[in-house]
């Protein structure tokens, strides 16, 4: 039995509410509508069990998605052009590399695809960055017709792991090899055996040529976007909540009485809405932020007019419209009914501007165009889902812990204004 709690009658008038107070003593009044209530939102903005997770959660993000390192690979492959018939060297360029401590086990081959490979026949290790591989090339590519292929280039030691650097060689064939059979049969003999490839023995992130470094960025960019796409679904959810209780309301099926220090049922309803949009807005601002940083490193500049920044930079607008709507009412009632409809539009637009009309476009320099959704093995390994995922939980709950402040803020204004109209 909760003692001294206080209940608001409903049906009185404001100046006759009765309180009723050490309910032991006391038959337990039914909890009406109209009675004064905590919502279930409210009541879990009062524990602080998932806030210090966010936090923790999110320091581990910080800590991990910036100091695990990326795989080795290559930075430079030159030439990168090979002859049919000739021995030829090629200087490697590494990144993150230990060449000096797989100075006696490293190995490279030139891959043609299944089943076909180059072995080098000579490997020379100037430090931990800098090597040269030498390889004797056959008379022409295992094909009979004739091709321009681009060889991957795969690196193996016990330090460095293994790595492939793709398409990184280019070997041209005007017409079929004479001798095909043995052509064939020297490609064949390359083949990489089984436990030669070695794995990379600590933790680390993939590295691609494109991304380099700026791959971390995954962590905060792509995850800001779903956590503001969880803080829309909430706002959408409490602005149809407000207009299921304003009909039923109007149809006369519940009160919604409050004393003149609280707000009602509505007012709760229309205050979470806005503040999880006002968060849902903040967490695009700096999604779109960081996504214009990463286009620098990657595309050239920080605005490139790509369709997924075009069509993002709408649907933040559309939900900057919700409150300049809210501003043009000085009614609450019509201001908080308008509110909830626009709500209701903007996150009807949202997914098609983001989620869909990117991914039909067969020119967007963005990941997930022509319906790749960007989070396959080569996009992102198990190591990153490992930070990722969590990162998306740890933004999530902090954005809810950010609007339940903003409400708080927003019942105190208002508790505030009403205590000084009254005296």
């Amino acid at each position: 039995m909760v003692r001294h709690a206080w209940f608001v009658i409903q049906n009185l008038p404001f100046h006759h509410l009765t309180v009723v107070n050490d309910l032991r003593s006391r038959p337990l009044l039914p909890l009406a509508a109209g009675l004064t209530y905590l919502c279930p939102m409210e009541k879990l903005m009062r524990q602080h069990w998932w806030k210090a997770l966010s936090v923790i959660i999110l320091v581990y993000a910080l800590v991990a998605g910036l100091l695990v390192p990326l795989k080795p690979n290559l930075l430079d492959v030159s030439p990168n052009a090979a002859q049919a018939g000739a021995t030829q060297s090629f200087q490697l360029l590494g990144y993150n590399t230990q060449f000096t401590d797989d100075r006696d086990g490293l190995m490279a081959w030139l891959n043609y695809g299944e089943g076909y490979a180059l072995r080098a026949v000579e490997v020379t290790v100037l430090d931990d960055r800098r090597a040269t591989v030498t390889f004797n090339f056959p008379d022409g590519l295992p094909t009979d017709r004739p091709e321009n292929k681009r060889l991957s280039l795969i690196v193996s030691g016990s330090e460095s792991g293994a790595f492939v650097a793709p398409d990184v060689v280019v070997m041209r064939q005007e017409s079929a090899p004479a001798d095909l059979a043995a052509v064939e049969a020297d490609w064949r003999q390359g083949v990489m055996q089984p436990g030669e490839l070695t794995a990379h023995p600590g933790m680390t992130f993939p590295y691609r040529s494109l991304l380099g470094e700026t791959i971390r960025n995954t962590y905060f960019h792509v995850s800001l976007w779903f956590a503001m796409m969880f803080l829309f679904i909430a706002a959408v959810v409490y602005a149809v909540k407000y207009l299921r209780r304003k009909s039923k309301l109007e149809a006369g099926g519940v009160s919604n009485h409050a004393d003149l220090n609280n707000v009602n049922s509505l007012e709760r309803a229309d205050h979470w809405s806005v503040v999880f949009t006002g968060v849902g807005m903040l967490f695009g601002i700096l999604g779109l932020l960081t996504g214009a940083v990463w286009a620098k490193y990657t595309w050239g500049s920080f605005w490139n007019w790509d369709i997924k920044q075009f069509t993002t930079l709408i649907a933040l607008l559309i939900y900057a419209g919700y409150f300049v709507l809210r501003a043009a009412f000085p009614d609450p009632e019509r201001r908080a009914r308008l509110g909830a409809v626009y709500n209701i539009f903007a996150f009807a637009c949202l997914i098609p501007l983001i989620y869909i009309l990117p991914r039909m476009s067969a020119t967007s320099l963005h990941p997930g165009a022509e319906g790749n959704p960007a989070m396959g093995g080569e996009d992102l390994d198990n190591t990153m889902r490992m930070i990722f995922y969590p990162t998306i939980i740890g933004w999530t709950l902090f954005g809810g812990w950010m609007a339940g402040v903003a409400y708080r803020a927003r019942l105190l204004g208002e508790r505030l204004l009403r205590s000084q109209e009254v005296h």
